[in-house]
């Protein structure tokens, strides 16, 4: 079997191979996507193929949705060329569930693939068209940025906001320009969606397009009024949005059971700019997207898919329900103390009782006492599916070294808001001196970014943006190293801008240091102080 078209004809060998194909026309729905395109996405990664395609393939099975989504790409071009061209915009979907069944589907709700800094002409067209109702993306978090770490703006988006959309060679850049696209042919209304995995993301993609249409308009690039068109929440549209679907990369245990059922089209790719992608994604069946329901065109019925749409309040207590307390801070901690002690696979980990007893403490105990219930989502129902359904579900290939990437970017969000939550009362009848396995965590990252595991060997820290910057704040740490630690180190704790809060002033970097020293003590001293505060 092929990813081709011309080979979809053959059901009864797809049957064979249990892999379930698609229920409608492709050819029909190519052609009306062609004719009245509704939906675009930019982002054309793993993600997308799991969920958002997967939703309006639901959609196009049911006869809810006769056009199919065009997909663009930004950011590395070799995902089209290599993963989408070659197998007609076909994929094969693998939902690994926690009960050691699988499901396997073709997916074939994609009408048509681009690049975005080749076909851009193409998109314009697009844009220009009156029928189109939404724009998603999931593009990472780092993806909306116009600025640099330093809060210089980015040369490549201050050129194109310089030389205007005409032919912007920036990511941003280029949706700015379709966007422009849509204001110049009548003002069309749009609702551009982000479903990235970070907090308010409508106001990240928002504040980037309103960069663009500022700059264009004070420099006479862009026509009067596109600012505004750009600010005017009943045209353009930016929701809110909340997405949970555990999508790892491709595995090849998946690539091999594939291969098995006599599926050709299998084979992984690694990108020069290091994307992982496969004509097939492999992801756990649990997912979840709420998106805050302001669509000035129109939008496909995806609550018949399983989406929650809601107000934009409600949409932020689901974010934060999930990013501060209920998925999030577990999975960081499970990052960081799986490195440390050798696992290689979240599952694995959930074998181990005292780590799970440390994400049951942190989630239960030392966070729910501070989360708002969202109402269309209970807070002990999603931590009871997390930590029972989904983490331990032995045919997810997630790794604790996938998660442990960037945490310096995630401490603050996963750990300080509910820090915050305790100094300002939020907590009843609790205080921060009751405290034990957040703190416990953040020491355990200080003993992580050391690069030595419990058994004392060496180990690589995986990629983060400001590792360079924090290394020489842990020099003098070393294994057997006792109180006072160096000075640098006490400067690193009272990093608000990486923990959310100065830990010191908020009664914590004492602790935190007592619970390092215990981690330094010698080989096994990580395994040794988890067990002894999580019993």
């Amino acid at each position: 079997m092929r990813l081709k078209n011309n080979e979809l004809a053959n059901r009864e060998q797809w049957k064979k191979a249990g892999i379930k194909l698609p229920e409608f026309s492709r050819e029909e729905m190519i052609a009306a996507t062609g004719k009245n395109p509704q939906w675009v996405h930019f982002g054309a990664g793993n993600i997308f193929r799991a969920f958002p395609a997967a939703l309006a393939q639901k959609l196009l099975d049911k006869g809810l949705m006769q056009t199919g989504i065009i997909v663009a790409e930004g950011y590395d071009g070799e995902i089209i060329d290599k993963c989408f061209t070659p197998y007609d915009d076909l994929c094969i979907s693998v939902t690994l569930k926690s009960d050691g069944t699988i499901e396997k589907q073709l997916i074939g709700s994609i009408a048509s693939s681009c690049r975005i800094d080749t076909d851009i002409l193409s998109l314009k067209k697009v844009f220009a068209n009156p029928s189109l109702q939404m724009a998603s993306f999931t593009i990472t978090e780092k993806g909306y940025d116009t600025s640099g770490r330093d809060g210089s703006i980015l040369p490549a988006v201050a050129e194109d906001i310089k030389s205007g959309p005409a032919a912007p060679s920036s990511y941003l850049g280029r949706i700015a320009a379709l966007c422009y696209e849509r204001f110049i042919n009548g003002g069309l209304p749009l609702a551009m969606v982000s479903m990235d995995n970070c907090s308010h993301n409508g106001d990240k993609l928002f504040n980037a397009m309103e960069a663009f249409a500022r700059g264009w308009e004070e420099n006479k690039k862009a026509n009067p009024g596109f600012l505004d068109y750009i600010r005017n929440r009943e045209k353009i549209s930016f929701p809110w949005s909340m997405i949970d679907k555990i999508t790892p990369r491709p595995d090849e245990s998946v690539r091999k059971m594939l291969e098995d059922t006599g599926l050709e089209d299998v084979q992984g790719i690694i990108t020069s700019k290091s994307t992982y992608i496969a004509p097939f994604v492999n992801a756990e069946e649990t997912e979840y997207l709420v998106i805050e329901d302001k669509f000035p065109n129109g939008r496909p019925p995806l609550e018949k898919a399983g989406v929650l749409f809601t107000d934009r309040e409600t949409v932020d207590k689901v974010e934060k329900m999930k990013v501060c307390t209920c998925l999030n801070p577990l999975h960081t901690a499970m990052s960081i103390f799986g490195c440390l002690l050798g696992y290689t696979r979240i599952s694995e980990e959930m074998k181990n009782a005292d780590l799970v007893k440390l994400i049951q403490g942190i989630g239960y105990r030392e966070g729910l006492p501070v989360v708002i219930d969202p109402g269309i989502i209970k807070p002990v129902e999603f931590i009871d599916t997390v930590i029972n359904v989904r983490l331990p579900n032995p045919f997810m290939p997630d790794s604790p070294q996938r998660i442990a990437t960037d945490t310096s970017q995630k401490m603050a969000i996963r750990f300080g808001e509910t820090i915050k939550a305790y100094l300002s009362g939020k907590a009843a009848g609790k205080t921060i001196d009751s405290f034990i396995l957040i703190p416990l965590t953040i020491a355990g990252w200080i003993r992580y970014l050391m690069g030595i595991n419990d058994q004392g060997n060496d180990f690589t820290v995986d990629p983060d943006p400001l590792y360079e910057s924090i290394k020489p704040l842990l020099e003098g740490l070393c294994m057997g190293k006792k109180r006072p630690f160096p000075h640098p180190l006490k400067s690193f704790l009272s990093n608000s801008k990486i923990f959310g809060v100065n830990l010191y002033e908020a009664g914590l970097g004492e602790k935190v240091e007592s619970y390092l020293e215990e981690l330094l003590a010698g080989p096994g001293a990580v395994a040794a102080t988890l067990h002894k505060y999580v019993s």
